[in-house]
């Protein structure tokens, strides 16, 4: 009766009112760090290095943004980051969702020890696989020649991330695939349908909204990538990504906070449209997979 009658509080309008104010709190603890970078983004310049700090500005300007878009290589780097996100998110979604289907739908040796390898490759850091990761991106341009792959290239960002997207994607896909009902796929041939029809006519859009849900995750981790684009694009800078670009306004004479904050303003904006997006299928993805 007791542990009733807690319950039936902590329903009730006071229990409401306790959950709704921490979503507050939790919302303008993440939304703060946010709103200051934008606000300094916009502050003149005397402003943001005052000692005196303020929530606000009376005097907004777009200097920070001209210094921005005026320095060099700007837009190419802007590009070379979309390339690498889109390239890493499609392919990832794609291979992720056929090698999900392989190992729910089909019995095969070493399966379970796969899906045990998975988890594994998850845990490690990417610190620690920076440096091997070096030198086989090295390597593998010598000794196949193919362009666009080695050192100094995007398919040197490109094709870790994607390494990096599949261990979570696979794993999180798993669980989609495995809730369609395996009598659909049996109506589905009873009908005609090929195995390939089934796949990306009757399953992939089922399990869509786990696709969104790992993609987010893909393309968060490739745009915010400092690590990677800074040791394996050395002497190429025309290949280099938006954060790097960063690097520009971190100077021996002072540090431009302005530039460094209308910069992240910039990096900041493309995530917020993908989130825009995307929200629906994420909402859905993350709120669970296909009910029988």
């Amino acid at each position: 009766m007791r542990r009733l009658r807690g319950s039936r509080r902590l329903r009730g309008p006071r229990g409401r009112l306790l959950a709704e104010s921490a979503a507050l709190l939790c919302a303008a603890a993440v939304a703060f760090p946010l709103y200051w970078m934008v606000l300094s983004a916009f502050k003149p310049e005397d402003e943001v290095l005052s000692e005196e700090a303020r929530p606000w500005t009376a005097h907004p300007t777009l200097d920070a943004f001209r210094r921005v878009f005026g320095q060099q290589d700007f837009g190419r780097y802007l590009g070379n980051s979309l390339l690498v996100a889109v390239v890493v998110v499609v392919a990832s979604a794609l291979i992720a969702f056929l090698a999900a289907v392989a190992v729910t739908r089909f019995r095969f040796r070493f399966r379970t020890t796969l899906l045990v390898m998975f988890l594994v490759a998850q845990m490690v850091p990417v610190e620690a696989l920076t440096i091997p990761l070096f030198f086989l991106m090295r390597d593998l341009g010598d000794v196949t020649g193919v362009p666009g792959v080695g050192l100094n290239t995007l398919g040197s960002l490109i094709l870790p991330h994607i390494a990096f997207s599949l261990p979570f994607a696979i794993w999180m896909l798993r669980g989609f695939v495995r809730a369609v009902p395996e009598s659909l796929e049996e109506a589905a041939y009873l009908d005609g349908a090929s195995r390939a029809r089934f796949l990306w006519r009757i399953l992939f859009p089922l399990v869509f909204p786990g696709l969104v849900a790992t993609s987010v995750f893909s393309f968060i981790s490739t745009w915010n990538d400092f690590l990677l684009a800074k040791s394996f694009i050395i002497s190429a800078t025309e290949n280099s990504t938006l954060p790097m670009a960063l690097l520009v306004f971190f100077k021996d004479e002072g540090n431009d906070w302005g530039g460094i904050m209308a910069a992240s303003t910039v990096m900041t904006i493309p995530v917020l449209v993908f989130f825009v997006l995307v929200q629906r299928g994420l909402v859905s993805g993350l709120g669970g997979a296909v009910k029988d």
